[in-house]
């Protein structure tokens, strides 16, 4: 039941969070997260494969006893990690705290289908 529930979180705020990257529809929040992105050297292409990258993750985890399921939590963990590198280099650390969390989570998902993955090597 936790694994659901860490899935339905992720889940939610990757949704959101691709959605801006990739379609920029909140202007505000685009907005804050292109001008991040171009102070770390990156510019809106880079953001809407980070936007294609999560949207992937986010909805790979549901996809359970296949390898998309894991494959997408490696996707969420990568750039959450990402994230977290970049708030480390640039900004402070309390900035990446979210990233921290979903990247924990993450971690938690990919764990849960280590079975999985042992099978398959």
């Amino acid at each position: 039941m936790m694994i659901v529930i860490i899935k339905i979180l992720l889940t939610a705020f990757f949704l959101f969070a691709s959605s801006i990257k990739i379609f920029g529809w909140q202007d505000k929040i685009f907005q804050i997260q292109l001008e991040m992105f171009k102070s770390y050297g990156l510019n809106r292409t880079i953001m809407r494969l980070v936007g294609i990258v999560e949207l992937f993750g986010a909805l790979a985890i549901w996809l359970s006893g296949t390898l998309l399921a894991p494959l997408g939590a490696m996707a969420l963990l990568a750039t959450s990690v990402g994230a977290v590198g970049c708030h480390l280099i640039f900004d402070t650390w309390k900035q990446g705290v979210p990233a921290m969390v979903t990247g924990t989570l993450s971690a938690i998902i990919l764990w849960s289908s280590k079975g999985l993955i042992l099978a398959l090597l």
